[in-house]
C-alpha cells in the first residue's frame, strides 16, 4: 500500500499559541484557569489541557467572580467580553490574530456606516463571536442560493467579510454571486481564509490527483477539517473524517492501493501517526510512506503581553 502525507497538515500558528497561552497561563498563575468553550476543536488537546488544570466554561458566568478566563482561539462576541468585565474576570486573549482581523475590519465598516455580510456557517463558534462584534449591522449567508434572498438596508453602503476556515472554492463562488447582486458591495482585498485552511485545501488537492481514498484527522466540531473532506469528495475521491485511528473502517480499504492522509489545523501530529502506523501495518512489508507538497510554513504570533517572558 501506498500512503501519502499531506503537506502541510496539522497544527497551525493560531492553534499552537492558543494551547500556548493555556499552558503558559498555568504554569504563571497556578490552577484554576477557565477557558471558555474549547480552546481548538480537538478533543485530545483538550482533554490534556483539562488533565493540567484547565477548566473549561460555556460562559462568562459559568466562572468564579475574579477568575482568569482564556478566550478560544475562535473568538468572542462583544457580548462576552461585556459579560467578564461584569464579573470581574481577568481574560487573556488566545483569539487567532487572523480572526481578530477580521473582527477589526467589521468594526471599521461599520463605523463608515456599511452593513455587513458574513460568509460562513450558522452556529460555528466563529461565526458567533465576529456576528458579535456588531449584531444589529450583520447578515449572514452560507451558500450561493442565499445570496439572492439577501434584503439589505441599502446596497451603496455594504461591506463583506468571512470566516477564516471555509472552502475556498465555495466562497469564491459565493463572493461572486454577492457582487453580481450587489455591484456596489465592499468585498475583501482578499478573501480572509487564513493561509493555513488555504494551504492545507490545496495539499488535499494535490492528494486527490493520487489517492483513492483520502483520510482526514479531524474533529467533527472542526470546520476547516469537514472542509478538507469535502474538498476531496469533490474530486471524486472517497473521503472520510476521522478523530483517530479507531474510526477507520476496514472496509474503506478494500481495493484500496494508494491512500492519501491529512489533519486539520487543530489535530495532533501523533494521530496522524497512529492512523499512518495502522495503514503501513495493514499493507504489509511493500508498504511506503511519501510526504507531498513542498509549502513550508513559518507564521508565528506573539503571545499575549502577559505570558510573554520577562
Amino acid at each position: 500500500m501506498k500512503v501519502l502525507l499531506a503537506s502541510p497538515r496539522g497544527f497551525c500558528a493560531g492553534v499552537d499559541r492558543a494551547i500556548d497561552i493555556v499552558e503558559r497561563a498555568l504554569d504563571r498563575f497556578g490552577e484554576p484557569i477557565y477557558v471558555r468553550h474549547e480552546i481548538v476543536h480537538n478533543r485530545h488537546v483538550v482533554d490534556t489541557l483539562r488533565e493540567k488544570g484547565a477548566i473549561f466554561v460555556d460562559e462568562p458566568e459559568d466562572a468564579p467572580a475574579g477568575a482568569r478566563l482564556i478566550y478560544s482561539a475562535h473568538g468572542v462576541s462583544k457580548r462576552v467580553r461585556d459579560a467578564s468585565r461584569e464579573r470581574g474576570l481577568q481574560p487573556i486573549d488566545a483569539t487567532c490574530p487572523l480572526v481578530t482581523k477580521v473582527h477589526n475590519e467589521v468594526k471599521r465598516l461599520v463605523a463608515e456606516g456599511f452593513e455587513i455580510v458574513m460568509i460562513g456557517h450558522s452556529g460555528h463558534v466563529e461565526v458567533e463571536g465576529t456576528m458579535g462584534q456588531a449584531p444589529d449591522h450583520m447578515l449572514l449567508v452560507e451558500t450561493v442560493d442565499d445570496v439572492a434572498d439577501l434584503q439589505v438596508r441599502d446596497p451603496a453602503r455594504l461591506g463583506c467579510v468571512t470566516q477564516t476556515t471555509l472552502s475556498v472554492d465555495d466562497t469564491r463562488d459565493i463572493l461572486r454571486a454577492l457582487e453580481a447582486r450587489f455591484p456596489q458591495i465592499a468585498l475583501p482585498k482578499r478573501d480572509d481564509i487564513c493561509y493555513a485552511t488555504q494551504n492545507r485545501q490545496d495539499a488535499v488537492k494535490q492528494l486527490a490527483q493520487q489517492a483513492q481514498l483520502v483520510l482526514v484527522v479531524g474533529a467533527p466540531a472542526s470546520s476547516n477539517s469537514n472542509r478538507l473532506v469535502e474538498v476531496a469528495a469533490k474530486r471524486g475521491v472517497a473521503s472520510h473524517l476521522i478523530q483517530n485511528v479507531e474510526d477507520i473502517d476496514p472496509g474503506w480499504l478494500d481495493g484500496v492501493d494508494c491512500v492519501g492522509v491529512t489533519a486539520g489545523a487543530s489535530t495532533p501530529e501523533f494521530l496522524v501517526d497512529q492512523v499512518v502506523r495502522y495503514l503501513v501495518d495493514r499493507g504489509g512489508e511493500d508498504s511506503q510512506v511519501t510526504t507531498l507538497g513542498d509549502v513550508e510554513e513559518h507564521v508565528t504570533f506573539k503571545l499575549p503581553a502577559e505570558l510573554r517572558a520577562d
